[in-house]
Formats: C-alpha cells, structure tokens, sequence
C-alpha cells in the first residue's frame, strides 16, 4: 500500500528572527522536495557604507541586527583598527570582552528561555507557562534583566551601543559599577543551576538525531575563544581570521535572498555547538558541569543540542565575567575622561574584523582610502553560513519522522531551525541574483 503524499509549506517559522519558510513534498515514502527558503528582501549594508567615514561604520552595523548589535560593533571596529593599526589597551580588551559576555548571556537566555522552552513543555509560546510554571519563567527573567543590565553598563546601552568607539571607549563604568556586577554575577549562579536541572529534566524532548557535518569557531590556546582567535575547523588546521574568505566561500541557492557557505563539506555549523566542540577544553569549570550533565562532549553532531550548548555558554560566560572584573580591581581601573576621543589619524589600509556572537562568528572586512572613506565592505553573517546547513539537516532528518503524522513532521523540522537561533533579517546583505 502506497503512504499518502505529505505537503508541508509553513510561512513562517516561528519563534526566530525574521522570516523562513519550510517546503517539503513527500511522496510515496521518497523526499521529493525539502527547501529552506529564505524571504527576507536584502539589504544592502556593505553598498551603504561605501563613501562613509572610518569613524561611522561602527555606529551604521551595529543597526544590522537589534539582538548582537554589540557583537557587530566590535567586528566593525576591529575591522576598522586593524586597516588603521589603531591599538587599544589592555583595559579596554578586558571590557569589550565583558560587553561580549553581557550579549551572549543576553541572546541564549532569551533563545532557550523564551524560544525553546516552549517547544520542550508541549506549548507555543512562553505566555501560557507564566502561568502555569511561574517559578521557571521568574528564573529566565531575572538572568535576561542581569545580561541587560550588565550590556548597558558596559556599552552604554543595550541595543545599538554607544560608548564602544574605535581604539577604545567614549566612557567607561565606574569601579562601582564594576564591583556591584561581579555581586551580580556571583548571585545568579544559583538562578543557573535552577536553569540547567529544568533543562536536564526535559532534555527528553530533543530529537535523538546526529549528522556528521563541519563545524569552525574562533580558537584560542589560552581560552574559550569569543573575541578574538585564528579560524578553526573540526575538519583543518586553523588559520588567521583575515584568511576567512578560504573558509567562507559564500554563494547562493535561487530559492533565497540569503546566501550561503561552505568550506571542505556541503555545508558547516557555526554557533555555540561549534564553539564547544571547538573549545570545549577552555571552558569554565561550572560550564564544563553543566556540560557533564547532558553528556556533551566533542565532536556532538546533534544539532538540536546547540540549546544547550547556549546554556552551557551561559554559564561560562558568567563564572569569565567574575574572572575579567577581579582583574581589572586587581590592577584598579584607570580613569579617562567622558567623551573620550583617542587621537586617531586615518590611513589608506584593509582590516578584518571576526567576533563570536551568539549565532556564530561573524566577519567584517573594510577597506579605507587615505582620507579614511570606505571603499569596500564586506560582512559575513553566521547566520548565512548556517542556512546550508539546516536545509541538508533537514533533509536527513525527514526520513526518520516521515511516517508520523503531519502536525508532528511540521514541529520537529520548526524545532530544528529554532535549535540554531537563525536571526534571518541579519542574514539578507548585498547580492546579485539573476534568474533565467
């Protein structure tokens, strides 16, 4: 007996940033189609900084994304100062990174608290559970307003940051603020641990699915690497970030707006899987508990496990914060005066900029006249290094859920484009598309 034609088509997915869609036609036990097709009109932010100033780029990417504005703004500045060879001091490195870990806290907390959560608890959305697991809701509350209040502190403000500025920063927080932090910090560990035994007791409900792909990150020898490192690969030796585009390779699919990239496979994952089983190593010593907890080890080619490899970054991230902040007590922080403006004369140059936010490593490439204008730009979203990714995961995964009925095929595909937290309209830049 022949099994019934199964035609899927969500607009959109939700719970993720931007819009996806999922096309599947399944006929007679065979995937006849399985797209992931990206909606989002392009939108040109390479053209649009073309003719501007060294010192502006900063402040029009951060406008790419309202989730890692931070993370695009230390990519553009490191972009910028290294075309110009504009250094920055110790103190500021110690900052950024902080300003690094607030975002990463802020972003995972926000996916798997508020975007995964609900998958897990057999609800669509976190709206019903504040009801009926207030507790729980309280706990992802209290760890997202920690992370915003700490991106504030520390930039100025959250979204779209002000004080971060090319060879360091227009105003730094006060010892007080800095101290007051670390309480902070050191007082959420509980809220984290509460985070991670809710998650341990659901983690039932991730797909038990494995595909072998590759996975790159930053690496660094001496720590979990998020600010700066070489470009690693589970499958190659590492190379210098500037050499990204050896590794990006981008290109693009005529069901997309968004392109694409691959490096010695179809296709590979960046994001905080990548990241772990990169760097898993270098994490903090809670984190790497947390870890044990869910058995993740290197190399997992589960990607719904990228969740709570979020969590277990969430806890890393913390128990470094407290670490960065003894430090800068240690050697006490030099003051500066606000609106603080480092004497900067512009040169003709190219520099690349690679960061860790939260989806995975992003790039920012900038190449400036003599006068300090922007001649060429180039970014490269992790999101769009993923796509390729979750549609051949898609199309592994099709064969094992195929034979449920429809509503559940529907949710395990939704939950597998959730497990990578795409942020879709940060993934629509500048391409030409010619269609025949």
């Amino acid at each position: 007996m022949s099994k019934p034609e199964v035609n899927i088509s969500l607009h959109h997915v939700t719970r993720v940033e931007g819009h996806g869609n999922i096309y599947v036609n399944l006929k007679d036990g065979t995937i006849k189609k399985c797209e992931w097709n990206i909606s989002e009109a392009p939108r040109f932010f390479e053209a649009m900084v073309v003719g501007r100033q060294w010192n502006e780029l900063h402040h029009i990417t951060s406008r790419i994304c309202g989730i890692c504005s931070i993370g695009h703004v230390l990519a553009s500045l490191k972009a910028t100062e290294a075309a110009m060879n504009i250094p920055i001091s110790e103190q500021d490195l110690i900052l950024r990174k902080l300003a690094l870990h607030g975002e990463n806290i802020q972003s995972h907390v926000l996916h798997i608290g508020y975007l995964v959560l609900p998958d897990l608890m057999g609800v669509g959305s976190v709206i019903p559970l504040a009801s009926t697991h207030p507790e729980e809701v309280k706990t992802v509350i209290r760890l997202h307003r920690l992370a915003n209040d700490m991106s504030n502190m520390v930039c100025g403000r959250t979204t779209h940051p002000q004080r971060l500025i090319p060879g360091g920063f227009a105003k730094l927080p006060t010892q007080k603020e800095l101290v007051d932090l670390k309480k902070r910090l050191k007082d959420s560990i509980p809220d984290l641990q509460t985070a991670a035994n809710l998650f341990k007791t659901l983690s039932s409900g991730f797909p038990d699915f494995q595909r072998e792909t590759e996975f790159i990150a930053l690496t660094d020898p001496n720590e979990y690497a998020l600010y700066d490192g070489e470009l690693g690969s589970t499958d190659s030796k590492s190379v210098p970030a500037s050499e990204y585009l050896s590794f990006t390779n981008e290109y693009i699919v005529p069901q997309s707006t968004a392109k694409r990239a691959k490096h010695l496979r179809d296709s590979y994952m960046v994001g905080a899987l990548a990241r772990l089983n990169i760097n898993y190593d270098k994490l903090s010593p809670l984190a790497k508990e947390v870890a044990e907890m869910f058995d993740l080890k290197p190399v997992c080619h589960n990607p719904f496990m990228n969740s709570i490899a979020q969590l277990v970054e969430v806890v890393h991230s913390v128990e470094d914060s407290i670490r960065l902040i003894s430090e800068l007590e240690a050697e006490g922080l030099k003051p500066q005066p606000d609106y603080f403006r480092p004497e900067i004369k512009p040169k003709s140059g190219r520099g690349v900029g690679a960061v860790e936010v939260p989806r995975g490593i992003l790039f920012h490439d900038y190449t400036y006249n003599d006068s300090g204008a922007c001649t060429k730009a180039n970014c490269v979203i992790p999101t769009n290094q993923n796509h390729g990714n979750i549609e051949l995961d898609m199309k592994a995964l099709l064969p094992q859920v195929m034979d449920k009925p429809k509503k559940e095929i529907e949710l395990t595909l939704e939950m597998l484009v959730r497990a990578y937290d795409p942020c879709i309209s940060c993934s629509t830049h500048y391409l030409n598309v010619h269609f025949e």
